[in-house]
């Protein structure tokens, strides 16, 4: 049998694709990331389902529990917030499901910066202001980035940056950009994408700061930084140019 890497998406239930919802109606085992994932999307499991909330389980275990229904003979999932390509820990179970000789597989899903800009009614490239998109993270543990992946370096390009783990660290991550940006770039921060209880902060990197504090943003966000999200009078894209042809 197989395991399956099922990207969740941001938090809407019907934002899973129909492949993964697929998978969930048959599967025997999911481990799913605890209050990431919305109580209706576990619904479409099957009734005598197994269901383990992942999210305070020691990796060793989670593979355990895979491994162990493999070889009863049961299908997998392993729900995975947003995308399983984007910081999920997806690469580690991969490799350890390798050593154990358990086949895998992974199911895409809607990152947070996809539903991120789906909220804000934006297009992230857009043609003659920014044709590239960095995905980073504001924090993470000591030693786990690798040298040269910081935000001055990535800001020193210009392009537009969308930025997770971020609430607890807008001051300091505005700090680091406005010297590249400008103060008066577009910026926008938003909470919950997808989910009941979405929040979205438009705002410049001056302020942003300040309108997030007045917002009362708490919870999970993505910061998107860059002159795309306010882009106007911006030229058709080729493909649709009337010069094409």
């Amino acid at each position: 049998m197989t395991v399956y890497f099922v990207g969740a998406g941001p938090g809407a239930a019907d934002l899973i694709t129909v492949r993964g919802r697929e998978l969930l109606g048959r599967c025997g085992l999911c481990l799913y990331p605890g209050s990431m994932t919305p109580t209706d999307l576990l619904a479409f499991c099957p009734p005598d389902a197994t269901l383990v909330d992942a999210s305070n389980l020691p990796l060793g275990e989670a593979l355990a529990r895979i491994v162990s229904a493999h070889r009863r003979g049961l299908d997998v999932v392993r729900l995975c917030s947003g995308d399983p390509s984007l910081y999920s820990t997806v690469a580690e179970q991969m490799r350890m499901l390798d050593k154990e000789d358990v086949p895998h597989a992974v199911v895409p899903g809607v990152s947070a910066f996809a539903a991120s800009a789906a909220a804000l009614g934006r297009e992230l490239t857009v043609p003659g202001v920014g044709q590239s998109l960095v995905i980073t993270r504001a924090w993470s543990r000591p030693g786990s980035m690798p040298p040269g992946e910081t935000l001055s370096n990535f800001a020193r390009t210009g392009t537009t940056l969308a930025i997770y783990l971020v609430i607890n660290h807008v001051e300091q991550v505005i700090e680091e950009l406005v010297p590249y940006y400008g103060a008066d770039c577009p910026a926008a921060v938003v909470a919950l994408a997808s989910q009941c209880g979405e929040q979205v902060v438009r705002s410049t990197l001056a302020c942003l700061a300040h309108d997030v504090q007045v917002a009362g943003v708490t919870r999970i966000a993505t910061l998107l930084v860059g002159r795309t999200l306010e882009a106007e009078g911006f030229p058709d894209s080729f493909l649709h140019s009337d010069t094409n042809g």
